[in-house]
């Protein structure tokens, strides 16, 4: 198995071309056979909210919804932050599907022996 990844991203729509770089390093990853794990913080939380991670970064970007899609299919995982997701007072049944609430006790569990990690 080949080792695991984690994209740290605190970034949501308003640098839509840094969430891009984060889901293309993210899907690399998984699609490459990686347990791969996203953890969003800030407004990338809003990311992992159903309906919102849509649009194109730029020209010749693919669309955030398909990196979503390819991501999830390619078995990518989200971890949100809780203080985050409740400060900004959103619904946790909205969460988009392989997305779940945890902070950085799960995440140290899920990382275990070590991780390659990004952070965006």
């Amino acid at each position: 198995m080949a080792g695991k990844a984690v994209i740290n991203l605190t970034t949501g729509l308003e640098d839509s071309e840094r969430v891009t770089v984060a889901f293309l390093v993210a899907v690399g990853a998984a699609e490459e056979g990686r347990p791969t794990l996203m953890f969003l913080t800030k407004e990338a939380v809003r990311l992992a909210v159903t309906g919102v991670a849509t649009g194109t970064a730029c020209a010749g970007c693919p669309p955030l919804a398909e990196l979503l899609q390819r991501y999830h299919t390619a078995g990518g995982t989200f971890l949100v932050c809780p203080i985050c997701f409740t400060a900004k007072q959103l619904d946790e049944n909205s969460l988009v599907e392989g997305a779940e609430i945890g902070g950085t006790v799960p995440m140290w569990r899920w990382i275990g022996d070590g991780a390659t990690t990004f952070s965006y």
